[in-house]
């Protein structure tokens, strides 16, 4: 056979076709250089490997109906259609199907998702996630969160979406170096998570050379980011925003922007009312868009913010997704049998009175938090109080140069504590309250132990009686309770008391590890009827399976209340919230309390408790309302006027805060029916029937049994019990599930070959098509690639033997072949072939010119979106340069601006250069079906 170069064969040994670049006969050898289109690749062969494109036919129905799906699912990835709410185990309710469906409308995949408390931002993060990873743009996955969110994120994208993410206790290093040989531990999983503040660079760290200090941030800051990430997700993200912007998590945040190209900042409060704070949010998910504070404003925030409001979040159905909430003050009096605890409560209020003052005199604002503490341990229960007057008194006998912890440790991250961190720190104090603090201690000490001999807390006897009320009220004698208090002593105690009384319970506290939270929260699913939670063992659970809170004891700042309730005020809640809140009758607590509540459901009925919640969570708001306490306590006759400045405060900063949230967008109607349609949507069948069709048409086999596939692949792989189909799946999680996301299932849309000039075309009848439609029918991908842009289209095109064009024949006959095979009648020959084929270039050419024009007219609105965000910032820099004094600095900075604008202008130049290409995919002569087939 004749060798011609710029010919097109059908390369055998690499099993596609190629087109001849070269040949060179050396001894009697013909050697080629061919291109493989499907592999982008010039390759050396032998001539004797080359065959004839009138060998190569596509010879049965398979092939034809394998390109035709195939086709429809690269067309499916091109028309933005979102695959991870049809490819994972969730159902997307609409807000979150909006969500993900602005996230992935453009290349520039970084944004603030600020919906509110309770609507899901993990599940949204979760699909956005999966959706980047069927599209195979996401290898590699970091998720950074808050210490006490690490097991709900594990679960949750193990539990939704078969995602397995790796925990890495930066801790534990040395433990990870003696089983892994990699240099940087970070690059051993391809998807981690890890917790905020074990990641943040140091500056200095007391007692440690700065060779430590460079050692410890190489291994958990500098290797992390520059471990390879392509998407990170950041949960809580507010907190990286500093209160400068200098502090460490700022500094992570700065690093982790730069760290890969997809970034997902979650908050509900990313605003907070501080605009210093929530611009230096901003600039990580776009420094250039945010140069500074006064880059803040409507128009340019929006585009990055992704925000739902709890009032307009519905159902698939359209229904409101969340019912109304029951919430009671419950007064526990102190009966005869409780007078001890009550003479406890009024001595340890007297020593924290003394102890305050003391400590406001002479400015030792650490010895002030420790006075708070023993308020809140009295009022939680006797057991706390006295395990912590214990522990207080073993450190008040200790030599001082027995301890030393410094002061500052207990100013540092406090409001992000949960109580029994806070105690854990505090009670370790070496510094007396009082002069002679450790008699006072011993005395309270000996008063709570009487005290807890003689009889169990009035509170926890109060507790088992509205148990029996609540179940005997709705007729459940299995009601499921989730009891809430800030302390592990009040907790143990707790547990012992409602099993000794027939009631089982199950505790959960920050010191559990993931598999014993997963244990606990498994058994109050399903047996265990009371689940006692302290703050940190209740971070990140769902457990809408019960409506029913008890807060055994109250936090003193409201918003603390309100993630507690929302634990079970959650998504998928089908029950009204009852909310049951624990107070002692004459007690300061309840005092404050029910002067409080009652002037916070005003401000809630104005702003919302939504709305409200960016003040409320704050470290502002908490030393707010640790005053507003202390004062009660120090000054009882004050409550009513203090309680009156406060939420004053509150409503003036809720009053700027709904202001400064406008800023994230006014909340859009959302509309039930783009989730209806993705939950109906074909593309798993389309997967299905190209995948099965590819195996039969390359010699494989495929056996349908029980709704199930067994599979053997052309390369004799075999796969049994394979289901392309979620509900499939749900229904019988034992089936293996085949999705698109599978590296051999998308191979199939990866390496489709071109119909290339001189290939056979096949003359096919398809039934359903009338007689009248006779002519040529293809398909086409039409792109457009540039320095970073690539996007492309597939187009069908019929083209009748008259010589017209008619686009919604050919998108009839591509819908008949994907529900009928077509009969192959024969192959035209290599000549008419080719100068079929040059006849629907032309045509292909004329009517892919819209579509092109499309693509480059989407093109140019991005670099013209580009120009402004940079023109804008260099701009912005160019202001604050001008304000430097000393006029060499600001030369010399001025001229590094104007290089960098020359560079940034020059990438536009290059960016602004498009290559177009048009790709046959398929071709066929349709001729008429007759009645007789």
């Amino acid at each position: 056979m004749e060798i011609n170069n710029t010919e097109w064969y059908y390369n055998s040994d690499h099993n596609g076709l190629c087109r001849v670049i070269e040949t060179q006969t050396l001894w009697g050898e013909t050697i080629c250089r061919v291109w493989m289109p499907n592999k982008n690749a010039v390759v050396r062969i032998s001539a004797s490997q080359l065959k004839p494109l009138s060998e190569i036919t596509i010879d049965n129905k398979h092939r034809i109906a394998y390109l035709a799906f195939a086709a429809k699912v690269v067309d499916a990835l091109t028309q933005d259609v979102l695959l991870a709410p049809i490819e994972s185990q969730v159902i997307p309710l609409p807000h979150q199907v909006k969500a993900l469906s602005k996230a992935v409308s453009s290349n520039w995949v970084r944004y603030l998702l600020a919906d509110e408390v309770g609507l899901g931002k993990t599940i949204e993060a979760g699909l956005i996630m999966r959706e980047l990873k069927l599209r195979g743009l996401v290898k590699r996955t970091l998720v950074v969160v808050p210490k006490g969110l690490v097991a709900q994120w594990i679960a949750e994208m193990r539990f939704h979406f078969k995602e397995e993410f790796r925990f890495i206790i930066a801790s534990d290093f040395s433990a990870y170096r003696r089983i892994a040989s990699q240099e940087n531990l970070w690059q051993i999983h391809p998807q981690v998570i890890c917790s905020m503040d074990s990641v943040k660079p140091l500056d200095n760290r007391r007692g440690w050379s700065m060779e430590q200090v460079a050692e410890y941030n190489k291994e958990r800051f500098e290797n992390l980011i520059s471990a390879g990430w392509d998407l990170i997700i950041v949960d809580e993200a507010h907190r990286l925003s500093g209160s400068t912007d200098q502090v460490a998590r700022y500094k992570l945040g700065l690093g982790l922007s730069e760290a890969a190209p997809y970034l997902l900042l979650l908050s509900a409060t990313p605003h907070q009312g501080k605009t210093d704070a929530f611009h230096r949010l901003l600039s990580l998910l776009d420094a250039q868009a945010f140069p500074d504070v006064n880059s803040v404003s409507k128009d340019r925030v929006q585009p990055y913010v992704i925000r739902t409001e709890k009032r307009k979040a519905i159902d698939v159905q359209g229904q409101p997704l969340f019912k109304p909430r029951y919430t009671q003050l419950v007064s526990v009096s102190w009966e005869d049998c409780h007078r001890q605890q009550k003479l406890l409560y009024e001595e340890v209020t007297e020593y924290v009175r003394e102890g305050y003052n003391k400590a406001k005199l002479e400015k030792r604002n650490y010895i002030g938090f420790l006075m708070i503490l023993m308020q809140r341990l009295v009022v939680s229960s006797t057991r706390a109080i006295r395990t912590s007057l214990e522990r207080r008194l073993e450190v008040l006998e200790e030599p001082l140069e027995q301890l030393s912890l410094s002061p500052a440790i207990i100013e540092e991250d406090w409001a992000d504590l949960d109580g029994q961190e806070q105690a854990d720190i505090a009670i370790r104090l070496r510094s007396e309250a009082l002069k002679d603090e450790k008699t006072e201690v011993s005395r309270l000490l000996d008063l709570a132990k009487d005290c807890e001999s003689q009889s169990y807390d009035a509170k926890a006897e109060a507790l088992v009686s509205w148990i029996y009320r609540l179940q005997a009220d709705e007729g459940d004698p299995g009601l499921k309770v989730l009891v809430f208090t800030e302390f592990v002593p009040t907790q143990e105690m707790l547990y012992e008391f409602l099993t000794e009384r027939g009631i089982s319970a199950a505790c959960l506290n920050g010191s559990m590890d993931m598999d014993e939270r997963v244990r606990v929260q498994k058994a109050f699913a399903e047996d265990v009827r009371v689940l006692i939670s302290t703050d940190a063992g209740g971070e990140g659970l769902n457990l809408q399976f019960c409506h029913v809170v008890i807060n055994y004891d109250i936090p003193w700042n409201p918003m603390r209340l309100e993630q507690r309730i929302g634990r079970v005020d959650r998504i998928g809640q089908s029950r009204m919230v009852r909310a049951f809140n624990f107070v002692f009758d004459d007690s300061v607590e309840k005092r404050v309390r029910e002067v409080l509540e009652e002037k916070l459901d005003v401000i809630f009925q104005e702003f919302g408790i939504d709305k409200t919640a960016d003040v409320l969570d704050s470290a502002q708001a908490g030393q707010m309302f640790d005053d507003l306490y202390v004062e009660a306590i120090l000054n009882p006759e004050n409550v009513e006027t203090k309680v009156d400045e406060v939420v004053k405060s509150i409503r003036q900063q809720a009053m700027e805060s709904k202001q400064s949230a406008s800023l994230l967008g006014s909340a859009e109607d959302l509309n039930p029916r783009e989730a209806q349609q993705l939950l109906a949507h074909p593309f798993p069948y389309w997967v299905e029937q190209m995948t099965i069709n590819y195996i039969l048409a390359n010699g494989g086999m495929a056996e349908k049994k029980d709704g199930a596939w067994d599979l053997t692949w052309p390369d004799n792989e075999k796969m049994a019990n394979v289901v392309f189909d979620k509900e499939e799946m749900i229904k019988n999680p034992s089936k293996y599930y085949l999705t698109f996301e599978d590296p051999k299932i998308r191979a199939l849309t990866m390496n489709l070959p071109p119909f290339v000039p001189g290939q056979p075309i096949p003359i096919i009848a398809v039934q359903g098509l009338p007689l009248e439609i006779v002519g040529f029918w293809s398909l086409w991908r039409i792109s457009i690639s540039t320095v970073d842009w690539n996007r492309y289209r597939v187009m069908p095109l019929f083209l009748a033997d008259g010589g017209q064009i008619f686009i919604p024949t050919a998108r009839h006959i591509w819908d008949q072949l994907l529900t009928t095979y077509p009969r192959i009648i024969c192959h035209m020959d290599v000549d008419s072939s080719r100068l079929a084929f040059e006849q629907l270039w032309k045509a292909g050419e004329q009517q892919g010119k819209f579509i092109y024009d499309e693509l480059l007219q989407a093109h140019k609105r991005h670099l013209i979106w580009e120009q402004e965000k940079g023109e804008y910032a260099f701009d912005a820099r160019r202001r604050i340069i001008m304000r430097i004094g000393l006029k060499q600095v600001r030369n010399h900075r001025l001229k590094i601006l104007e290089r960098e604008e020359r560079y940034f202008h020059e990438e536009l130049k290059l960016k602004a250069k498009v290559m177009p290409e048009m790709v046959p995919m398929l071709m066929a002569r349709i001729e008429g079906e007759t009645a007789d087939g």
